[in-house]
């Protein structure tokens, strides 16, 4: 298993695999037309595009086993221009649904987490589907908590009921060993 920065020659592989993860996770949360919709070659474009841009502060990062990306992470300084600048942002979180619950997302979480705090950041935030319960029992495993605060927002073409999860990067509230 291996965690490493996106370069554009992983597009291809991140478009896939953002496509599948969604249509599994995503599934009677969103519309099935949208979900089957869904195009792993313009989810790779779309990854492509924002890696050439490579935005300041913003890393993009994958997860492979056995040298096939299974997984990918972006995260950076949180992109609410209100925010305190001490709050990172865990803003994507994708991960193959053929290799759910073996521990990779456990692991890729980990380490966006502990770069987060490495970076300076002190709390970091992420927004969830409201119903994507199986994704709020893994975020609170790992000691992120909702705060309070809901939005109904437009996540890549859908619509949707989000709510904000955080977690404390200091002290002992920190990051867990991976």
């Amino acid at each position: 298993m291996t965690i490493r920065e996106a370069t554009v020659a992983d597009a291809d592989a991140m478009g896939a695999v953002h496509v599948r993860a969604w249509q599994a996770a995503y599934r009677g949360m969103m519309l099935d037309e949208y979900l089957d919709a869904l195009d792993p070659t313009s989810r790779a474009d779309m990854w492509r595009r924002i890696i050439e841009e490579n935005r300041a502060g913003i890393h993009r990062v994958v997860i492979e086993a056995e040298s096939v990306i299974v997984g990918l992470a972006a995260y950076g300084p949180d992109r609410d221009p209100a925010s305190d600048p001490s709050v990172g942002e865990l803003i994507a979180i994708n991960l193959h649904p053929d290799h759910w619950r073996r521990g990779l997302g456990r692991r890729l979480i980990r380490q966006v987490t502990t770069e987060l705090a490495g970076q300076g950041f002190t709390r970091a935030v992420l927004w969830v589907v409201t119903e994507n319960t199986r994704a709020r029992t893994f975020y609170e495993s790992e000691a992120w908590y909702f705060d309070g605060t809901a939005r109904i927002a437009t996540v890549q073409d859908a619509i949707v009921n989000e709510v904000r999860y955080a977690r404390d990067l200091t002290g002992d509230a920190g990051v867990r060993g991976g």
